[in-house]
């Protein structure tokens, strides 16, 4: 109970003083609106999420409104699933029209909107076929289950001897298989056993890679990676890297595949993040831009020789390539094609890190490293010089002054707005962050007990290691 009236307590304190800094006027909710809903939440709700304290009642673009009428700038976009930005007019009418027609129908027969989705896709990504799920972790899951159908039909793999290798600090989801792969402490404490099967390896270290290979190559169904490692803190890896995953995938007979779901669909300047380096996984997921911001839509991709392994009876989704979806998902690609947003991505990320690099100048005490590619970036705070403030409280100051950013562990802060944003809005987010380490942040740090101890959250339960510390670098 002390817990609860401690929370309760933190999330009223933190939702007073807010300022309106838009166009639209003032809502007809009442001022207490947007903390009867927190409220509300936190009483009807599970308490598995730790949100910003400001409630979405409208969106465009770049923009979100509260109840009481207050704008701010989106600089998340629903963890890339926006990417499009709110509410683009193209994708909003392909799912009005779609939903007044037909909204499912289930895989026990066929719709007249999911052909064209799958056809889409592999006109776009020079795949044979497309497995339709909803949501990433199911799409995660789906590439997991398809690599060991493909180990042991097509490699042999002795029965239930398959292994899949993944990477420290990855993140693929919160399913039981997915964070038996996970490094994150509060992800699988309380929620063993964990599921047999599968190999751990340092991200971006290509020589300990093979070392696994050639250990247990004969038993390793595939080898699953985020290209950019998001949930990580926007970790990007050396130079070559994807082309040496590639190359030892290859001489191993073992199954590439690309955790596309957060850095796929343009967020990085490319289609797919491994663009980068012109490589070409055997099997890539996509997901959260796929339905363009307004409804679950991921895909699974590969050729014949891998798909087929799966056959009828053995996966599948009620939900996975409805006719609404299909429809929403055709309307996601076409926006991102049609607007440019990849090449858009890629030049307005640039001037996003130059933005930023100025600031780290400014306050090179705060901040440790500024690191990203195109529109998937992130300001590393440098956690001992701001001890106790954490990326937490700094991105609580950017809500204050109108800019909207999440925390990726203590010292992270992700900057990932919609690929629409413009450059004013560039520089609005920009200028937050420098008024918040300028103004602010001296405020805080009086405030803020002395008392309180570093933890050790981020040591993993495996290997003992701090996996999110950074070295002191700029990646451009």
């Amino acid at each position: 109970m002390a817990t609860r009236r401690c929370l309760r307590s933190l999330s009223n304190g933190l939702c007073q003083g807010t300022r309106s800094f838009g166009a639209v006027p003032e809502a007809t909710a009442s001022a207490s609106g947007s903390q009867k809903l927190i409220n509300l939440e936190y009483e009807c709700s599970a308490h598995n999420y730790h949100p910003v304290p400001i409630v979405f009642s409208e969106a465009k673009g770049s923009s979100v409104w509260d109840p009481e009428g207050n704008r701010y700038l989106d600089f998340l976009a629903a963890y890339s699933a926006v990417n499009q930005g709110h509410g683009h007019p193209k994708i909003m009418k392909a799912l009005q029209e779609q939903a007044q027609r037909l909204t499912l129908s289930s895989r026990a027969f066929y719709n007249d909107k999911f052909p064209i989705f799958a056809e889409r896709l592999r006109n776009i990504f020079g795949y044979d076929m497309v497995l339709p799920m909803n949501t990433g972790a199911e799409g995660v899951e789906t590439a997991l289950k398809l690599a060991r159908k493909w180990g042991y039909e097509k490699k042999k793999i002795p029965k239930d001897e398959a292994i899949i290798v993944s990477c420290c600090g990855c993140f693929h989801g919160r399913t039981l298989a997915v964070i038996s792969m996970s490094c994150d402490n509060e992800a699988t404490r309380g929620f063993g056993p964990l599921l047999p099967g599968h190999v751990k390896v340092d991200f971006g270290d290509a020589v300990a890679l093979e070392k696994i290979f050639k250990e247990s190559g004969d038993r390793i169904a595939g080898f699953l990676f985020e290209p950019i490692q998001g949930e990580a803190g926007v970790v990007i890896p050396p130079d070559g890297y994807l082309k040496a995953v590639r190359d030892l995938c290859s001489k191993y007979n073992i199954l590439m595949i690309a955790d596309e779901v957060q850095s796929g669909l343009a967020r990085t300047g490319k289609m797919l993040a491994c663009d980068w380096e012109e490589v070409r996984p055997d099997v890539v997921i996509l997901g959260k831009a796929l339905g363009g911001g307004v409804i679950p839509v991921s895909a699974v991709l590969a050729d014949k020789d891998v798909m087929l392994c799966i056959q009828p009876g053995e996966h599948g989704s009620t939900f996975g390539g409805n006719p609404l979806a299909s429809a929403v998902g055709i309307a996601s690609l076409d926006v991102l094609r049609d607007e440019g947003l990849a090449e858009r991505s890629s030049q307005v990320g640039q001037e996003l890190r130059n933005q930023l690099l100025k600031i780290q100048q400014q306050y090179p005490n705060y901040i440790k490293e500024v690191r990203g590619r195109g529109l998937f970036n992130a300001v590393v705070l440098n956690s001992k010089s701001l001890f106790p403030i954490s990326a937490y409280d700094i991105c609580l100051k950017l809500k204050e002054r109108g800019v909207l950013a999440k925390p990726t562990h203590d010292s992270i802060i992700r900057l990932t707005p919609p690929l629409s944003i413009s450059l004013d809005e560039l520089r609005e987010g920009s200028k937050a962050l420098h008024d918040v380490l300028e103004l602010d942040l001296p405020k805080i740090q009086k405030a803020k007990p002395e008392h309180v101890s570093p933890t050790n959250s981020h040591i993993c339960d495996r290997c003992g290691r701090d996996l999110y510390a950074s070295p002191d670098k700029v990646s451009e």
